[in-house]
């Protein structure tokens, strides 16, 4: 078996690709503008760089390749960076997805065609493909209507979930009038070791660095209180009231790969984890994992202009049809996350 993973140099690329090469899948690794460091990418897999805006780099990948399965996860998928630079959001997340879903349209018809010329039983070229969407298409969500369905309205508060939204639309076009095995899952808060810009990622980094710190005045200096006093212990947050759900990594990815085999092509899942936390309960649990005490104060730049009260997804259609379940705790998610941070920073 073959899988092409658009957007490997991602939190996800990264642990899809690991996950695949376990199961003995011939893994093509696409990035651009990656963040995270793709030199962590195994070595089994082709990595190559490939922006996916760009129509004929798209159609030679997928011509020479020919994957079994496309795990499409590139995409421009921060809300913040959506409003600085909502072109280039639009770009990646829409014209791309349209450039994939082109591709595997015209290499489908060709094999098409050659099996009608030729009268041979090839079969006709039709790859799996799962197109990653978010949460952040149903927009405002009051407390009363968590955990949401897949049925809810979609009224997306960013760029960023417009081009989502965009994106899952197309799919089931291109399914709808082309056949295509397009399914959508509407990914909600997830997190786990690589990840850059999330709550849980900001936060333990910044406490690793304010480890490092008190680690290092330590060893320069034998006078433990004034390393102690000489290291700003405070954590920078915004809101904190906020409540999600939220879902480490490497259950998401099982997610993935149980529902591109299972999965009806055409139809749309949640993937969401199955506690609520709010924002100021994850501090606290970090307290806990830390050998130091820390204050927060509120940093007004990360303070949304319209910021979702509760972000919480009801999984059960896509339970139900998989067995799927979460089983990693958050606790083990930010543990992992902090020892992430301290080998690499």
């Amino acid at each position: 078996m073959k899988a092409w993973i658009t957007g490997a140099g991602g939190m996800m690329g990264q642990h899809l690709t690991r996950f695949l090469l376990e199961k003995g899948y011939q893994v093509l690794a696409t990035y651009y503008k990656p963040t995270t460091d793709i030199i962590q990418l195994p070595k089994e897999a082709i990595v190559e760089e490939c922006d996916i805006r760009n129509r004929d780099l798209v159609k030679k990948f997928l011509n020479d390749f020919q994957p079994d399965e496309i795990y499409h996860l590139a995409a421009q998928s921060y809300p913040s960076v959506s409003w600085e630079n909502p072109w280039y959001t639009i770009e990646t997340n829409v014209l791309g997805s349209i450039n994939l879903f082109e591709a595997v349209k015209e290499l489908k018809e060709l094999s098409e065609s050659r099996q009608q010329n030729t009268q041979n039983n090839k079969p006709i070229y039709n790859p799996k493909i799962l197109s990653a969407c978010t949460s952040a298409e149903y927009g405002y969500v009051r407390e009363d209507q968590v955990p949401v369905k897949e049925t809810m309205h979609r009224q997306p508060l960013q760029p960023y979930g417009v081009s989502k939204l965009a994106q899952e639309t197309l799919g089931y076009q291109y399914h709808k009038n082309f056949q295509l095995h397009i399914v959508n899952f509407r990914i909600f808060n997830t997190t786990g070791p690589f990840k850059a810009n999330d709550v849980c990622a900001d936060f333990t980094k910044r406490l690793v660095e304010i480890e490092k710190e008190l680690t290092n005045n330590q060893k320069e200096n034998n006078n433990t209180v004034t390393n102690q006093e000489s290291v700003e212990k405070k954590l920078r947050v915004g809101n904190i009231e906020t409540k999600r759900a939220i879902t480490d990594v490497r259950d998401l990815i099982k997610a993935f790969h149980i529902g591109l085999q299972t999965c009806p092509s055409g139809e749309v899942y949640n993937l969401s984890g199955q506690e609520v936390y709010k924002i100021s309960d994850i501090i606290e649990t970090l307290r806990n994992l830390v050998d130091f005490e820390f204050t927060t104060y509120i940093d007004q730049s990360l303070i949304r202009p319209t910021d979702e009260p509760i972000i919480y997804g009801d999984s059960s259609k896509f339970k139900n049809l998989t067995n799927w379940n979460q089983e990693i705790p958050l606790e083990k998610t930010l543990k992992d996350m902090l020892d992430f941070w301290r080998r690499v920073l």
